[in-house]
């Protein structure tokens, strides 16, 4: 038991070391954006209260309870140190929700706002920068949580169920990974909107819908269709979603407006589809897919194996 303790104790006062050397560095990063941007930005009156706030989000507030937490890790307070800092976790979660709107304002302010790009590109030149630029400072907070929630875990796991800060180290770790959590779903739902724009970006006209609330992008790539009669494999592009499936073909290449897009051939909902293998259940090379639909059957083929093992779980995820 003895040595156990003395175990639990090394490690514990490596990652406790780890933890406050790095909140430093943090700190020292977050003190940049605050003191030579959201301060004299605010004193100057360069960009409009709103529009600065949008930019920075609750970064002050995030600021000033990295600095509360590192005085309590000085002294060696981690338990109510970590409590009291859970308080403010939420913080992260809005600034997660706020970063692609920042993000955009950002980049429209350096566009049509000379004095505010002239004062940004003058204060990253300041040595303290070393280089770095004010996109890079940005989504330091989210990079943080993500560490914050490793170095928990290892704080709780080294230290004595017994002990008077266990349970308080538990909350900690309960309530940051409750927010990774909030923020990993606003970086999914972010990502997944990018695609979906993508997608209809690429898709000629505005005839298919593809950007609709709720929708999920599962993937893409392009498989042969398999014709009723003795006729030719068709190649065709599909795209996967979590309602529907989307068959395309390439525009002409030499059409004026179209020539790198695609044609939407036919739009199957998923919701009555029943996805099999014909076969590919074993290690020959590829296999076919047969998707019923009421009043369709899709045969798509594949000579690549692994390519249509993916298809057919990718399909069959989707459908249930």
């Amino acid at each position: 038991v003895e040595e156990q303790r003395a175990r639990w104790e090394r490690k514990r006062s490596r990652t406790a070391k780890e933890l406050l050397e790095t909140e430093h560095k943090y700190l020292e990063q977050l003190d940049l954006v605050v003191t030579f941007f959201v301060t004299i930005l605010k004193a100057k009156g360069t960009l409009k209260p709103a529009v600065l706030e949008t930019i920075f989000g609750p970064l002050e507030p995030i600021y000033s309870a990295s600095h509360v937490l590192s005085r309590h890790l000085e002294r060696g307070n981690f338990g109510p140190g970590l409590e009291n800092f859970c308080h403010n976790l939420e913080l992260y979660g809005h600034y997660a929700e706020n970063l692609e709107q920042a993000n955009k304002i950002l980049k429209e302010q350096l566009m049509k706002n000379k004095s505010f790009r002239r004062f940004k590109k003058l204060q990253e030149t300041r040595p303290q920068f070393q280089g770095k630029k004010l996109e890079d400072l940005l989504p330091l907070p989210l990079q943080r949580l993500h560490q914050y929630k490793h170095f928990f875990r290892d704080l709780l796991e080294n230290t004595s169920p017994d002990s008077t800060e266990y349970q308080k180290l538990s909350k900690a770790v309960k309530s940051v990974s409750e927010v990774s959590r909030w923020v990993q779903d606003v970086i999914r739902k972010r990502e997944n909107s990018l695609q979906l724009f993508r997608v209809q970006k690429l898709l000629k006209g505005r005839k298919t819908q593809i950007l609709t609330p709720g929708r999920w992008y599962i993937r893409e790539g392009w498989l042969l269709v398999v014709p009723s009669k003795g006729e030719e494999l068709k190649g065709r592009m599909f795209f996967l979603f979590s309602d529907i499936f989307i068959a395309t073909k390439p525009c002409h290449p030499l059409h004026p407006l179209n020539s790198n897009k695609l044609e939407c051939r036919a739009v199957y909902p998923l919701h009555q589809c029943v996805v099999d293998k014909v076969f590919g259940h074993t290690q020959s090379q590829g296999g076919v897919l047969s998707l019923s639909f009421p009043h369709k059957t899709l045969l798509l083929m594949s000579s690549d194996q692994e390519d249509i093992n993916d298809w057919y779980r990718s399909l069959t995820a989707a459908v249930r």
